[in-house]
C-alpha cells in the first residue's frame, strides 16, 4: 500500500494541508477501524505507520501480536525521531 493511496482512500487527498479538521479526525477513525479488520502484515502495518505519524496509532502490543513486527515498529518510530530531530538543526 503506497503511502498517496492511503491519503487518497482516508482523506480523500494526498495533501492533509488541504484536510479539515473535521476530514482528519473522520479519516483517522476510518483507518482505526480497516485497521482493526486488517489481515495483511504489510498493509497493517503501513497503516499503522501512517496512524503514528498522526499521532494516533494503538499501543505496540495491542497493534502487533508478532515480537518482530513490534520491534520493526520501534525501528520505524527511532527513524522517525531521527529524521524529525535532524530537521530541527
Amino acid at each position: 500500500m503506497e503511502f498517496d493511496d492511503q491519503m487518497r482512500r482516508f482523506f480523500g487527498t494526498d495533501d492533509l494541508g488541504a484536510v479539515s479538521p473535521d476530514g482528519l479526525a473522520s479519516g483517522i477513525e476510518r483507518m482505526l477501524v480497516e485497521f482493526g479488520l486488517e489481515t495483511d502484515k504489510g498493509r497493517r502495518f503501513a497503516m499503522w505507520s501512517l496512524l503514528y505519524m498522526l499521532g494516533s496509532a494503538p499501543d505496540l502490543d495491542v497493534a502487533f501480536k508478532d515480537p518482530r513486527d513490534r520491534e520493526a515498529a520501534r525501528t520505524f518510530m527511532d527513524l522517525l525521531d531521527q529524521a524529525n530531530a535532524g530537521e530541527g538543526s
